[in-house]
């Protein structure tokens, strides 16, 4: 009798067990958050300010106690796990495959450069059907693949590529500059971006006088820099890494060559390129995605932050926290970890952001403006976007009354 009655009270113990057993399949203890990037290779420099900012994203929300989900009806807290793909684009889809099938992230963060990981990342992430929010990609790039689970959040280079002629058009006509430079880098995106500064350009009445390709690595730019002169450019549109854009500057100095504009992208925002050149860096401009300056809520705070850990300031980790953050509001919105929910709440809502608001169209595609800065006293001070500065653009002067 004993026996009979531990028999029915073990099957009906196991049948309790069997019946939770989806309960407790579904209970969560944190969101796991994966991202592929350059940690070490050729990139590796510049994606420190890119881990550092998803790092501080993840830790403040972690401060707060968490992302709310309604799902499970309490916050959790969120890890973070990032892979070193040494800008290598098969390493990168394959750390992206081990996130997803491995460590069972629930989404992902871009990468750090369209070819080298956020492409390969978002086709890899496309076919195990997970989120993966980026930015650094172009439009076009982006919107070929027709993504389902991959959104991106960066700016359009045709309205980049205006910006500098939209500040030139705010200043009398006397100090407008009439014949322009381009100088880029002997790449497909050297290509790419000096054809847009052409033909925007010309929408907006400007000409190119001289272009001319940089080659990567070189030292010697004094053929660039005397037919510029000869030709009587007066602004200056470069595309190329920092080295290269210190050493062109120091030859247009030895050749008594200066311009009363100097627009730089990738290469003049660096604080290295300032401390290179010290006083000869004044008055060049600069792009970016994000100013400590912007009146949104945390700005100053994630600026002071970062210049206390590194002495520098920066142009990308408002723009590159954003990520996350946005990712963060869509889940508290969604009420749950459901990967298609999640997407679908962004591109149905608006967000908060370190940039201002983000708003996504139906392919995925969230865009901000970029940002043009100009050095004055040692600093990166917003020319642009205009409602966010008070500061306005200075015309260089001659390198002997600087």
């Amino acid at each position: 009798m004993n026996v009979m009655l531990w028999l029915v009270c073990f099957f009906f113990l196991y049948t309790l067990i069997l019946a939770a057993q989806p309960l407790l399949a579904k209970e969560k203890k944190e969101i796991l958050l994966g991202a592929s990037l350059p940690i070490s290779g050729p990139l590796a420099m510049s994606t420190v300010e890119q881990k550092w900012a998803y790092e501080q994203a993840v830790a403040d929300i972690n401060k707060a106690g968490g992302v709310f989900v309604k799902e499970y009806n309490k916050k959790l807290p969120v890890r973070l796990l990032i892979v070193d793909d040494q800008a290598d684009p098969g390493k990168a889809a394959s750390a992206i495959e081990r996130l997803i099938k491995r460590d069972n992230v629930d989404f992902l963060l871009g990468g750090h450069t369209p070819v080298h990981d956020v492409l390969p990342g978002l086709i890899t992430s496309e076919k195990y059907k997970k989120v993966y929010l980026t930015a650094f990609i172009w439009i076009p790039m982006f919107l070929e693949h027709n993504f389902k689970y991959g959104l991106m959040f960066f700016f359009d280079p045709g309205d980049g590529a205006a910006e500098p002629y939209k500040v030139f058009n705010t200043l009398p006509q006397d100090q407008r500059p009439t014949k322009m430079g381009l100088l880029m880098e002997d790449s497909a995106d050297g290509k790419i971006i000096g054809d847009l500064v052409a033909g925007v350009g010309e929408k907006f009445g400007y000409k190119v006088a001289v272009r001319e390709s940089m080659g990567l690595g070189a030292k010697d730019f004094t053929t660039q820099v005397l037919k510029c002169k000869e030709a009587g450019v007066d602004a200056i549109f470069i595309y190329t890494d920092p080295p290269e854009c210190i050493t062109l500057i120091r030859q247009m100095k030895e050749n008594k060559y200066g311009v009363k504009f100097f627009v730089g992208w990738k290469a003049t925002w660096p604080a290295e390129f300032y401390q290179a050149l010290k006083k000869d860096a004044e008055y060049v401009m600069a792009d970016g995605f994000w100013s400590a300056d912007f009146p949104f809520p945390g700005c100053k705070e994630l600026g002071d932050r970062y210049f206390k850990q590194f002495k520098k300031g920066s142009v990308s980790i408002g723009m590159l926290y954003s990520l996350p953050q946005i990712l963060f509001q869509a889940i508290e919105k969604a009420g749950t970890l459901d990967g298609a929910k999640v997407r679908e709440t962004i591109l149905a809502n608006e967000f908060n952001t370190m940039v201002g608001k983000a708003k996504f169209n139906d392919k995925g595609v969230g865009l901000f403006p970029q940002v043009l800065f100009q050095w004055s006293d040692g600093k990166l001070e917003t020319v642009y976007p205009f409602e966010y500065t008070k500061y306005k653009v200075k015309v260089a002067p001659p390198w002997d009354k600087r």
